[in-house]
């Protein structure tokens, strides 16, 4: 089975290393752990990116790409838990490299899954990089011509 994982990012970002998160962390990934935060739905990137941009849109980067891959295997499911639990988890999953993708059911979006990679997983080197697009906030959240037209109706 193939499923696709999916990031909004920056182009200087777009590898799939972990060095974002081996340096600062990840939600439920401790500082030193390479991993990869991706999205087990386009909308649901979005989602996420757009609670980090600035309140005026236009002050976004200019350099935003939507990126996904095929990962080949279907993803480990972690446990729906509590924070330390799950980070729990996800650390002893790390630590062993059991396997090379790791589901999480998504606190912001229930029905989404964060879908973690493992750098460190001896697969991680056959997965190609990210194909991407670019995505630019403002031109997808511009108001829709039609609300002025219909909004205005009771």
């Amino acid at each position: 089975m193939t499923d696709a994982a999916l990031a909004l990012t920056r182009v200087p970002f777009v590898a799939l290393d972990g060095k974002g998160a081996e340096l600062h962390g990840a939600r439920d990934a401790l500082p030193g752990c390479p991993v990869v935060s991706l999205a087990s739905e386009a909308g649901f990137a979005v989602l996420v990116a757009l609670r980090y941009q600035p309140a005026d849109l236009s002050q976004t980067p200019d350099d935003l790409v939507l990126g996904w891959i095929e990962i080949a295997d279907v993803p480990e499911r972690a446990p729906d838990a509590d924070e330390d639990t799950i980070r729990a988890f996800v650390s002893e999953w790390l630590d062993q490299r059991r396997s090379l993708a790791v589901a999480i059911r998504s606190r912001v979006l229930p029905e989404a899954d964060m879908i973690y990679l493992n750098s460190l997983h001896p697969d991680a080197a056959k997965v190609p990089p990210l194909t991407c697009r670019p995505l630019d906030f403002a031109e997808c959240l511009h108001r829709p011509p039609m609300l002025d037209q219909y909004g205005s109706r009771s």
